[in-house]
């Protein structure tokens, strides 16, 4: 990344981060890392521009959002039925 890009991290805690993660990181670009630390997903973006930075950014934070409500729909699913 050039000295003007700019980037932005997200920390999401989780009870499964590692599902979380997984979860995600299909629909990262180059310009993305995601880990896991602890119950923590920590993506990592950069971006030459501030708007591609909000608009990655956004997009990551759907996607995250969506994966965190499907796993807890989930685990509540599977619960229910033991």
């Amino acid at each position: 990344m050039s000295d003007a890009g700019r980037s932005a991290t997200v920390r999401t805690a989780h009870d499964d981060a590692e599902l979380i993660a997984n979860a995600v990181r299909p629909d990262n670009t180059e310009s993305m890392t995601t880990r896991v630390d602890d119950d923590t997903v920590v993506t990592t973006i950069e971006r030459e521009d501030t708007s591609g930075l909000r608009a990655t950014t956004d997009d990551y934070v759907v996607n995250v959002t969506v994966a965190n409500e499907v796993a807890q729909h989930a685990n509540r699913h599977m619960t229910h039925n033991i």
